[in-house]
């Protein structure tokens, strides 16, 4: 089996087919995922507005009774910009991936799919959060130590100046 993909969100899968649900939820929490799963768009966008954010991963459906996979992801985007909703679709088109994207959608896949393109979707959203978390540590520490630094360098670089003027000016 596969490594556990170390996320600290919880997923929501929307998808109207009990099959396609459940193998998803369960490959998710393989990867050592929390999840959640609704049966159409409107019981996943009942869920998302009552988690205040708990979902950041959200892999839904596009056609399903109720509300459609692109309800969810303005719902999703809504409760939380930086969820990452993922599209499934055994319908595709370029006019629907090209919503998708407008919409921000992180990716669109089609049915049938394979585990393995969960897996590298999981690996990049993975990839992703650290490379956010590492730049927000990074820019927590720049102003501090570097603003410091530098403003330590330039006195001392005014301090040797006005050294090297006395001693050339004799004053």
């Amino acid at each position: 089996m596969p490594d556990k993909i170390a996320l600290s969100f919880e997923a929501l899968v929307v998808d109207d087919e009990p099959d396609i649900r459940e193998l998803l939820s369960e490959y998710l929490r393989s990867r050592g995922l929390t999840t959640a799963t609704a049966k159409d768009g409107r019981a996943a966008i009942a869920a998302l507005e009552r988690s205040a954010g708990r979902y950041g991963l959200v892999l839904t459906d596009i056609n399903m009774p109720g509300a459609d996979g692109f309800e969810v992801l303005r719902a999703a985007r809504a409760v939380n910009a930086s969820a990452y909703v993922v599209i499934i679709t055994g319908y595709a088109s370029l006019d629907s991936a090209i919503q998708a994207v407008r919409l921000g959608a992180h990716d669109y896949i089609t049915k049938p799919f394979s585990l393995g393109q969960i897996d590298v979707i999981l690996g990049q959203i993975s990839d992703r959060v650290a490379l956010e978390r590492e730049n927000r540590e990074l820019t927590s520490r720049a102003p501090l130590s570097g603003s410091a630094s530098i403003e330590g360098r330039l006195d001392a670089i005014d301090r040797r100046l006005a050294r090297i003027e006395t001693l050339l000016t004799g004053r």
